[in-house]
């Protein structure tokens, strides 16, 4: 709906993306408007589009999708506006009067005949000038929101496109739409490139084929790489551009010339990277190495001596590799300890805090994500932090860990020794940050199992310093005793290494009865046996509690085995529609009280409070992308949801917040990965050979700890198996390292 009044006063108003709280008056009301206002000053008279919500604290609000600015409807409004302080050279004297001596005509006169504004006394020929080209500036200002939303631009990145251009941005833009793909990712090209061919922009343009290139190589790192090889890239570029190889060619050494792209040759051929992907990797090879070559300050003396007391007083005994780590990361500054699940790396972990904190060192735990973070505060018994929040990169937008790298310089981490686990999971441009918050002489322990999912973000990290063969590495390949006994660590190890499943004939008789494979090919019936087995039968098997224990697994969100609909058959199922109670339908969902839900984005305002052992509150802020949690109240009334997290925090989600959870009764493996659950059922539906993978298959079964069933059929299994290198990425981190 749209609304249209007055901002009266700033409640409150963020700096950095304009994020905004504001009084704003309508001709029938005044009330409380939220959303995204860059540019706008009190006074200015808005047209807003949105939605009316009620927050739990603050009542009815107006949140805000877009705006529009306007030119204030009567003279004490237009009054009001100039005298604010926006227009050069105008203050509340001037302002008024500007307005006795034009009335109507004043909007003309700033606009079109500036010098009739001499006409009033103390009013020179130049600051007349000055004062009319402010007040354009602004008014262009105003129009940039709705411009840029025809190209896919949200609200939220105009204020950063106009810090870029400054005066006449819409007129750049106008004038080569190109310049809007360099300045935000998500951009639609083939709207901008139709706009210049509009324009009379011919189709060899140097500014469309360079644009063209780098809008190939951007597409790139959405799939996990840093760079490309360039005779596919070429390829690319003259199917999206309808131009010839030759001009492919010849842009791409403009480019180079002007430091935007850099072209790699390797044995295998030539890589083409942008600038700022390819310094990335520079400076991760150069850093790492630097650090790791700086005087060992940290190094324990006779260290054979003072393991054996850890060893002592923890009651374990290390194995002859788990002592080979320990003594690795005493003579490095840089150490990586690589190995599957049950090969003893937590078992490292905790003996390295034991021989450094009782020498008064400072040890620092980190993960890249909440719950991976958890899962290492529960096996250590030692706080660890999210690495963004150790590192404090904080509310970087969307885009914003690709746009401001440069700016990110961080504050050193005050530690003498740090660990991060699930390494696979980290991206180079964290990477990268991690790497610049770091001390020389500090030790950096770098945890994680490289034949798991990549992360998220471009780059392989872990695999590429392992296989580059400069950094001191580690790998643990026996499981220990105790873990050999389960079917599920013996399973994961198998598939890593390109077998099957366990047959009978391989199972000795002390296994574990934690594994067990269902044979269904018809989607149906594995949906009947999934819920069957969530419902009951599990219960019986080991006590085991769906909200408790249990967690569903699958490879893809679509289809009768995708989250999607295994979260509504679930849900169904699990916690059905009990009548008088309130439930709020969204998206396509219905939320309950019971309902598990996942946060799908990070959120670092939400408001959270919890209640420690003792009963003393504790209040935050933060709830981010995977972190799970129960509805534990559904507020018709007021239009909110409160949820309670796994780890205890509680918070109010709004109606018109919903976009944010997701249902998670069945989450995807990526989804579950650097988690682990007690129980996890996981559905191998034949789906999109891409999702069917070895480290996908791999990465599933490492997340249960006590039991694992697997409802699918052998081939599906076997595909999987072999499907190795469907989804390998482009990257230069080993070269760099190789050749530091």
């Amino acid at each position: 709906m749209e609304i249209q009044g007055e901002i009266q006063d700033f409640i409150y108003q963020n700096e950095l993306n304009s994020y905004t709280i504001a009084v704003f008056d309508t001709e029938e009301e005044e009330l409380t408007v939220v959303g995204y206002l860059p540019f706008v000053q009190r006074g200015d008279t808005l047209n807003l589009i949105g939605k009316f919500v009620d927050h739990k604290d603050y009542g009815r609000q107006f949140k805000i999708d877009t705006f529009e600015k306007i030119m204030p409807q009567t003279l004490s409004a237009l009054e009001k506006y100039l005298s604010n302080g926006n227009i050069k050279g105008i203050g509340e004297a001037t302002a008024k009067k500007i307005i006795k001596k034009f009335g109507e005509d004043t909007i003309n006169v700033l606009r079109n005949e500036p010098e009739r504004l001499a006409e009033i006394r103390g009013i020179t020929a130049e600051k007349a000038k000055e004062m009319s080209e402010s007040f354009v500036e602004n008014q262009e200002v105003w129009q940039i929101v709705s411009f840029l939303e025809r190209f896919g631009i949200g609200v939220e990145n105009a204020k950063k496109i106009y810090d870029n251009l400054g005066i006449n941005s819409i007129e750049k833009i106008e004038t080569d739409p190109y310049i809007l793909i360099d300045l935000t990712r998500g951009v639609d090209f083939r709207q901008i490139d139709q706009m210049a061919l509009e324009l009379g922009i011919s189709y060899d343009n140097d500014k469309r084929v360079q644009s063209g290139i780098k809008y190939g190589l951007i597409r790139a790192t959405y799939n996990g790489n840093s760079c490309t090889l360039k005779g596919g890239l070429i390829e690319f570029v003259i199917s999206l551009l309808d131009v010839s190889a030759e001009c492919v060619e010849n842009q791409l050494i403009n480019l180079k010339v002007k430091d935007e792209i850099v072209i790699e040759n390797r044995d295998d051929g030539e890589w083409v990277y942008l600038s700022q992907f390819y310094k990335t990797e520079e400076e991760i090879a150069y850093k790492l190495i630097r650090l790791n070559n700086s005087k060992n300050v940290k190094k324990i003396d006779k260290i054979e001596k003072a393991l054996e007391k850890v060893e002592k007083q923890s009651d374990i005994s290390l194995s002859d590799k788990q002592k080979e780590a320990v003594l690795a990361i005493n003579e490095e500054n840089v150490t990586v300890i690589t190995g599957g699940p049950g090969t003893g790396k937590t078992t490292i972990i905790k003996t390295i805090i034991e021989l450094y904190e009782s020498r008064g060192k400072k040890v620092i735990l980190a993960a890249p994500t909440g719950r991976a973070a958890k899962k290492m505060t529960e096996a250590t018994g030692k706080e660890a932090s999210t690495l963004h929040r150790l590192l404090g990169i904080g509310k970087l937008d969307d885009d914003g860990i690709y746009s401001r790298h440069k700016e990110f310089q961080g504050e050193p981490i005050d530690a003498d020794v740090i660990v991060v686990d699930e390494l696979s999971m980290v991206d180079m441009f964290v990477m990268q940050y991690l790497l610049r918050c770091i001390y020389q002489g500090t030790k950096l322990i770098l945890v994680g199992d490289s034949d798991q999912l990549p992360s998220v973000g471009p780059g392989t990290v872990l695999k590429d310093i392992i296989s580059s063969e400069r950094i001191q590495t580690i790998h643990l390949d026996k499981i220990f005793r105790q873990a050999a006994k389960s079917k599920i660590i013996l399973n994961a190890h198998r598939v890593n290494k390109g077998e099957l499943f366990l047959g009978k004939e391989d199972i000795e008789d002390e296994t574990n009865d934690d594994f067990f494979m269902i044979q269904q090919v018809s989607q149906e019936r594995a949906l009947n046996e999934l819920i069957s087995l969530c419902t009951g039968r599990l219960q019986k098997f080991g006590n085991y509690d769906f909200f408790q224990n249990i967690q569903v697994l699958t490879p893809t969100k679509k289809g009768l085995l995708g989250t999607k609909e295994l979260n509504k058959a679930l849900q169904q199922a699990l916690n059905p529609n009990q009548g008088n109670f309130p439930e709020k339908a969204y998206s396509g969902a219905i939320y309950r009280v019971g309902d598990r839900i996942m946060q799908i984005k990070n959120n670092y305002d939400i408001y959270w409070e919890r209640e420690d052992e003792y009963g003393k509150k504790e209040v935050g802020s933060g709830v981010f992308n995977g972190e799970m949690g129960s509805i534990i109240k559904v507020n018709d009334r007021e239009k909110y949801i409160e949820i309670r997290f796994d780890d205890d925090k509680q918070a109010l989600y709004e109606y018109a917040e919903l976009d944010q959870i997701e249902h998670s009764y069945a989450i995807t493996i990526h989804k579950a990965q650097g988690s682990e659950f007690d129980v996890v059922i996981m559905v191998l539906p034949r789906t999109a050979p891409m999702l069917l993978t070895r480290n996908l298959l791999y990465t599933g079964i490492t997340r249960a700890k006590k039991l694992l069933i697997v409802i699918g059929d052998e081939k599906t299994v076997e595909f999987m198996i072999n499907n190795v290198d469907s989804k390998k990425r482009n990257t230069g981190l080993k070269n760099k390292l190789y050749a530091d």
